[in-house]
């Protein structure tokens, strides 16, 4: 049976019933881990490993090397794009599962 079938069977992924607690926090680990992922290849990778190729190139309008901006500022600015990425996953995930808040007014 493919994870498909199941789900239309009223079974998640691994036999789990659809929209068990279980099939909930393994999608929200998976998220989480995924964005950390991303974020740490930012942060680590642009940041420290490939800083002095990207010092070859300058960002427009500051003149500061890419390797010495990413490192500065542009982790921290992909870390709040991943915050905002993560709402949205969330947020349509709780929808999913109907364990949203909603608008109670």
């Amino acid at each position: 049976m493919t994870d498909h079938n199941a789900e239309q069977m009223g079974q998640g992924r691994g036999g789990m019933p659809a929209g068990s607690p279980q099939e909930y926090w393994r999608r929200n680990i998976r998220y989480v881990a995924v964005l950390l992922a991303v974020w740490f290849a930012v942060s680590y990778g642009a940041g420290i490993l490939l800083a002095d190729r990207l010092d070859a190139f300058r960002i427009p309008g500051t003149g500061f090397p890419a390797g010495f901006w990413f490192a500065q500022q542009g982790s921290i600015y992909v870390f709040v794009v991943l915050i905002f990425v993560y709402v949205f996953l969330m947020n349509r995930l709780d929808r999913e599962f109907e364990v949203d808040e909603g608008d109670d007014e």
